[in-house]
């Protein structure tokens, strides 16, 4: 399974896109939607005297609507910056105002949380439009990738992170060169050299351990081996090296330096290497589900009902679901009070009939409505499993989405779904998915 701290990251990042998708297509009718966001160690009491100072200044605005409207959304923002008595560890961001809603009425908005991680931007604007330029920058990769930079004068051990980069150790080495002289000793000459370029690897490999691994485990999400002549190769190859690192490179660059300059043309020449990451980690994660279904182990299902029957048995360990799917989980109420959940795309949704009972052909009541996104990155914990968002934008990924629905799962044990099927799972796929139904 993965890294429970990653799962979660990846689920407040998806959270994010889908608030930054929400607010972008948010528009008012006058300049009354505020955007606000303190960075962490600011003061609340500053923001709260700001917005007082331009509560004064919005109350000359001439226009009557846009000034009550200005008016509103900036109290809006006092009464939630009152729920706070100091900025959150991470920042605070915070949306209020007034916005015009597809047809054509009036809708309050008001949204304010602590980032997943921390913000550092400082912005209050007031437009018609919110701006989330800031929220973008959350979502650009944060994976720390690890690098060794090797040559016959030393070696630098760095680490990137976004575009921090950081120096942990470097340490300079005396090796002798090639020659021809010694007579009778020349043997013994390229022996002692070639004796002291082992132990030199010896040494980096070691190090590779104290600054790469923490708690028995890579504590960066990838390693580049770079410098001149074979040195990195040796490293990458020695029998020294450990192979919980070796697991984790992403391969080697050739520099034309040693050192620090060596570490910043080293970063330029991997940057395609790492752009490809989580790219190459969704075809892993994907290219398992496929495995498990060209070899028939029975440990692996697809389709929204025959997914969460699993997902309820606690059979699921690895659940995949499309970042983008159109899919809604409705809880509707039988007049005999019993409560039956429906799950339907927004296209299914238009049609009545999914809101009648089969038998007496009675109006089902709607209780609740969510996007099946948020309820399964809100409940999947219940279930034990790891939830993992894909793309469509790799060839696994578009074959996942378009094949399987956007929705599977990886088992922990053998499920016969035919079975499954014929206990109670039959009629409610036919009821949701019909063969002739286009999931998109």
């Amino acid at each position: 399974m993965a890294d429970s701290n990653d799962t979660d990251k990846n689920i407040e990042m998806w959270k994010i896109k889908r608030l930054i998708k929400a607010l972008e297509s948010a528009r008012g009718a006058g300049t009354s939607m505020i955007s606000l966001i303190m960075p962490p160690k600011d003061q609340v009491s500053r923001v709260n005297k700001m917005l007082g100072d331009e509560y004064g200044t919005a109350s000359n605005i001439k226009s009557r609507v846009n000034r009550l409207s200005v008016l509103s959304a900036i109290t809006s923002a006092q009464q939630r910056l009152k729920l706070y008595t100091k900025v959150p560890p991470n920042g605070l961001v915070v949306y209020t105002g007034i916005i015009m809603t597809d047809d054509g009425k009036e809708k309050k908005v008001n949204i304010d949380f602590e980032p997943f991680k921390p913000i550092n931007t400082s912005l209050y604007l007031c437009d018609n439009k919110f701006h989330t330029e800031a929220l973008n920058e959350l979502l650009e990769s944060d994976n720390k990738y690890g690098f060794i930079i090797m040559d016959g004068n030393g070696s630098l051990f760095g680490t990137l992170s976004g575009n921090t980069r950081e120096i942990m150790h470097k340490f300079t080495v005396d090796l002798p060169k090639k020659h021809g002289r010694g007579g009778q000793s020349a043997l013994r000459f390229a022996r002692l050299r070639l004796e002291k370029r082992h132990n030199y690897v010896r040494k980096v490999a070691e190090m590779a351990v104290q600054f790469f691994i923490t708690n028995d485990r890579p504590n960066v999400s990838g390693l580049v081996l770079a410098g001149s002549a074979d040195f990195k190769t040796d490293l990458g190859q020695s029998d020294m090296f450990d192979p919980r690192l070796q697991a984790v490179v992403l391969g080697s660059v050739d520099v034309s330096y040693g050192g620090e300059n060596g570490f910043n043309q080293a970063i330029e020449l991997a940057a395609d290497m790492l752009a490809n990451v989580k790219f190459v980690q969704e075809k892993k994660l994907i290219g398992k589900f496929f495995e498990e279904i060209s070899q028939d182990t029975n440990k692996y299902v697809f389709g929204i009902q025959d997914t969460l029957a699993c997902l309820d048995m606690g059979a699921v360990d690895t659940l995949l679901v499309w970042e983008n799917l159109d899919c809604d989980r409705y809880e509707l109420l039988h007049p005999s009070g019993k409560v039956e959940i429906k799950y339907l795309t927004s296209d299914q949704a238009k049609d009545t009939s999914h809101f009648k009972d089969k038998e007496t052909s009675s109006d089902l009541e709607p209780q609740e409505k969510i996007a099946l996104l948020e309820w399964l990155a809100a409940n999947y914990k219940k279930f034990g499993c790891t939830l993992e968002f894909v793309t469509n934008k790799s060839q696994e990924g578009s074959q996942f989405c378009r094949g399987f629905g956007g929705v599977g799962g990886i088992l922990r044990y053998q499920v016969n779904m035919a079975e499954l099927h014929g206990e109670d799972h039959d009629d409610l796929d036919n009821n949701v998915y019909d063969d002739d139904d286009d999931f998109f």
